[in-house]
């Protein structure tokens, strides 16, 4: 099906450009085929002239097939003085053998003259030279006009005659920029409807989000007559980020009524949104709309009622349909729809009329209020409800414990020993470790694996200390966070206490009891 809007994805190139995202040629192969295989029609990969990374990964990237997208290299027009025949960044657009080529050009005469040193008539015969070049190679021609809503509100007539330029000479589409990323819908919607009044060709729009409205502004162009709009995943980009197409692309097929992908890739955005982050080496947003952890989570208890009788009270829509899931927080705001709704996720079988919720809630409020803090630590939540439902014990207990420190020359050597009871069998082991919460674990883990072999795989993946009231100084109280893994499941537990090797007891000895216990 022909698509309504075409999505152009630059995460390769302007994505690249954001503080912090380093991928490597592999790394931008990778994400090119996820691309691919996701759908997007254009994936720009990078600048042949600028750098070496670009000009190999275009080099790889040429000897592999492609099934959906259409490859795109990135360069500017020719050079102020040179002819485009002798402009060696244009001559390696060329050698980069994509099937289409982006090229840049100034719509804003205030960079005309003060940065290209160049006459308006000038500027006007650069792009017209460089597009007519490249399309008389075979290349599809995309003319980003860059400031171009900055460079319209300063003199709209010559921005018109940059735009007419690129268009006569054969470009296959001319994109609006707004480079600074500082314009309003209103100014978008009318700029564009501008450009579409004067141009016969396609009309594409590329935003930045420095005021917040690069995503707004995408779609005011598109809702103006805009048929193809560049960004990328996850909103990477220079300052404060490109237009984020995991935002862009789900409000054009759901909210819009735009065809821009197919139902089948719009199911796997949150599965793209999270492999990209994987590869940049970035932590997932947790609160990115549509594709974060939390677009669809619930914690007040009045929603968490309103969504276990109807989902679409406060879902504007089905998470799944975007590959998403909704999840249900448990807090002190909870009321008892969140622990139903929480612990049927868990596996409970608990109902708004079971006996023991009330007392479930109580002391989740308690203890929410003492510190603990049950979103990242739902292997405690599970122990918690465990224990009222079932009123068993535990499997084990910590009769004792003890952690030193002493310093041995240069370096120092942290021991911790722990006494465990296994019914009436005990055990005192010793270890030692790179730190205290360390050798607290070796040593801990050491005691249970002589009963419970099966603890052996259990590692600790993750440590996150928080302190609570920073006014109380060196006596202030701490949670302790710690994610924890066997090789194929991972499970969060918490621990709060004024002693910060307390509180890390607490979530240790929690998360080896949750692996004993979870089927």
């Amino acid at each position: 099906m022909k698509p309504n809007v075409e999505i152009y994805d630059t995460t390769l190139r302007d994505g690249s450009q954001g503080e912090g995202i380093n991928f490597s040629v592999m790394d931008k192969l990778r994400i090119a085929e996820k691309l691919d295989g996701f759908g997007v029609h254009y994936i720009e990969g990078g600048w042949p002239g600028s750098n070496p990374k670009d000009i190999e990964f275009l080099a790889e990237a040429k000897r592999r097939k492609f099934r959906k997208a259409q490859l795109a290299s990135f360069g500017s027009t020719r050079r102020k003085g040179v002819s485009v025949e002798s402009d060696d960044q244009v001559r390696l657009l060329l050698e980069a053998e994509t099937p289409v080529v982006t090229i840049y050009g100034k719509t804003w005469l205030l960079h005309v003259k003060e940065v290209l040193r160049a006459t308006p008539e000038e500027n006007l015969a650069m792009i017209a030279d460089t597009v007519r070049f490249l399309k008389g190679h075979g290349r599809k021609v995309i003319y980003d006009a860059e400031h171009g809503f900055d460079g319209f509100k300063s003199d709209p007539d010559y921005a018109m005659a940059t735009w007419l330029a690129a268009e006569s000479a054969g470009a296959d589409l001319v994109v609006l920029c707004d480079t600074n990323g500082g314009s309003l819908p209103p100014e978008i919607s009318r700029i564009t409807q501008a450009a579409r009044a004067k141009l016969k060709v396609r009309i594409g729009i590329h935003t930045h989000n420095d005021i917040g409205l690069g995503v707004a502004n995408a779609l005011a162009s598109i809702e103006a007559g805009a048929t193809h709009v560049q960004g990328t995943i996850n909103g990477y980009g220079e300052r404060t980020g490109n237009c984020n197409l995991t935002s862009v692309i789900p409000t054009l097929a759901l909210k819009m009524g735009k065809t821009c992908m197919p139902e089948s890739a719009v199911r796997r955005l949150k599965e793209v949104a999270q492999y990209v982050d994987e590869i940049a080496n970035i932590r997932h947003d947790p609160r990115q709309p549509w594709v974060g952890e939390a677009a669809f989570a619930h914690k007040g208890g009045t929603h968490v009622n309103a969504v276990q009788k109807l989902v679409s009270s406060y879902e504007h829509i089905d998470p799944s349909i975007v590959g998403n899931t909704r999840r249900v927080l448990v807090s002190d705001l909870a009321g008892r729809s969140n622990i139903v709704l929480k612990a049927q996720e868990l596996g409970f079988k608990l109902q708004n009329d079971t006996p023991e919720l009330k007392e479930i809630l109580n002391r989740i409020k308690v203890l929410e209020h003492e510190g603990y803090e049950f979103e990242a630590a739902e292997a405690s939540l599970a122990l918690l409800i465990s224990k009222i439902l079932k009123h068993e014990e535990p499997p084990f207990i910590i009769d004792a414990y003890h952690v030193s420190i002493r310093r041995d020359r240069s370096t120092f050597v942290c021991q911790a020993s722990v006494k465990v009871r296994v019914n009436n069998a005990t055990d005192h082991t010793i270890a030692e470790g790179d730190g205290p919460v360390n050798a607290l674990d070796q040593a801990l883990r050491a005691a249970l694996v002589k009963f419970f072999p099966r603890l052996k795989k259990v590692r600790l993946s993750d440590y996150k200390v928080r302190i609570l009231n920073s006014v109380a100084g060196t006596g202030a109280r701490t949670r302790v966070l710690i994610e924890s893994t066997d090789g194929r499941d991972e499970w969060g537990t918490v621990g709060v206490h004024d002693n910060i090797i307390e509180a890390s007891l607490q979530a240790l000895s929690d998360s080896l009891e949750y692996r004993l216990t979870k089927k």
